[in-house]
């Protein structure tokens, strides 16, 4: 719940479903440092509101063992908080959760809802987290493949994020159609990321702090980098928008890897004084998006992310900012078509970066009041409340 995800992905939906009389406990692994920063700002959040949040801490060494030490915490808590409460369903993501979510339903038998908010196992490889060449995890991905199949089989509901995952999912022969399934793509909080609420006070003081001048034309990246996140095509785009826009700069608003942005920047001969590399929580991130003219993000093309609704979307089009982003992720290319909120590009070569480029250098033609109306109701909060108490009230007639 300390991750930026869980505040925006997990909470509002609960505390959503909770005026309907649902009440819920949290059951998370949190990593120790954001622990520590965030447990206060978690607890404020959960207040005085029927969710219960009980975190246990998350273990990253050794590889593979520090994973199954996590596993066993979790049915041993999930085992002693069951006792007490009772619980009528168990609600999961894939991956670890379902894991638990799935030993729940078939040693207590208790309704499972499985939240298919990624292809897990294939996502490891595909981002590189897991090498098949090697033993251990070929053995790792085995594994969590035959349990996927097997959470399917016991579903008693499935959630997934996108259309194309939900095409997949059907043709899967474990799925049967009187399983509910529902699309329920990654919502945004269009009250908080609103452009209408960032005074000109607050954007000269954030311009002042990252040196950025009133003629300086923003792109901005938003998020994680590595893995699925090609930064180095990232890099060489912004590298040809530099040599045709002289007055560019590249904001990159990302968590961690700092490091890593200024090496990419230089492989592609981009002067590192065109970079602001910002640390943001979820609260400033608004402010920072006012200050972009476009936002870019390339996301590897791989099956995996076909199930995939980047939450970094919604919340750059709830600010009327226009995208420059691939095809090939989840329903991503639909979403910018039909509500004319961006570019997308076929190739992530050098000839397709020039020619959107020479596109860029003429102007821009979004509308950004259309850009942001698009993300109300597309990723729409309220509408994904809505769904999730559709499958709940199925699952638990």
């Amino acid at each position: 719940m300390t991750d930026p995800l869980g505040q925006s992905q997990v909470i509002p939906y609960l505390e959503g479903l909770t005026k309907y009389g649902y009440r819920f406990t949290i059951l998370s692994c949190e990593k120790p440092e954001k622990y520590t920063l965030h447990k206060d700002e978690i607890e404020s959040l959960l207040e005085k509101k029927p969710i219960k949040w009980v975190p246990i801490k998350y273990h990253k060494k050794p590889a593979a063992l520090s994973t199954v030490y996590d596993i066993y915490q979790l049915k041993k808590k999930s085992k002693k908080l069951h006792a007490k409460e009772k619980f009528d369903l168990v609600h999961t993501r894939a991956g670890i959760p379902a894991l638990v979510g799935l030993w729940m339903k078939k040693k207590y038998g208790i309704k499972f809802i499985n939240d298919i908010r990624e292809f897990y196992s294939d996502s490891r490889i595909e981002g590189g987290m897991w090498n098949t060449d090697k033993f251990l995890y070929k053995k790792i991905y085995l594994f969590f493949k035959q349990k996927e199949k097997e959470e399917i089989i016991l579903s008693d509901g499935i959630v997934c994020l996108t259309q194309a995952a939900e095409n997949i999912i059907k043709y899967w022969p474990e799925y049967k159609n009187e399983i509910p399934l529902q699309v329920i793509p990654c919502s945004v909080d269009t009250k908080l990321f609103d452009p209408e609420k960032i005074d000109n006070s607050q954007r000269i003081k954030l311009k002042n702090e990252l040196k950025i001048k009133d003629e300086d034309f923003i792109f901005c990246y938003l998020g994680s980098v590595g893995s699925w996140y090609l930064t180095d095509e990232m890099m060489h785009f912004f590298k040809i928008i530099s040599g045709k826009i002289p007055n560019a700069k590249f904001l990159f608003i990302s968590p961690g890897e700092h490091k890593t942005i200024i090496a990419t920047a230089n492989k592609f001969g981009l002067n590192e004084n065109k970079l602001i590399i910002k640390k943001a929580n979820r609260n400033e991130v608004p402010a920072l998006l006012s200050l972009c003219r476009y936002s870019v993000f390339f996301i590897k093309p791989c099956y995996s992310k076909q199930s995939s609704s980047p939450t970094k979307h919604g919340e750059i089009m709830a600010m009327g900012i226009p995208v420059i982003t691939n095809s090939g992720v989840g329903d991503v290319d639909e979403i910018v078509e039909k509500y004319h909120s961006g570019i997308v590009l076929n190739e992530l070569n050098e000839s397709e970066f020039k020619s959107i480029v020479e596109v860029i250098s003429k102007g821009n033609n979004f509308d950004r009041n259309e850009i942001r109306k698009g993300a109300k109701e597309f990723y729409n909060l309220d509408n994904a409340i809505e769904k999730y108490r559709e499958i709940y009230n199925q699952v638990l007639a």
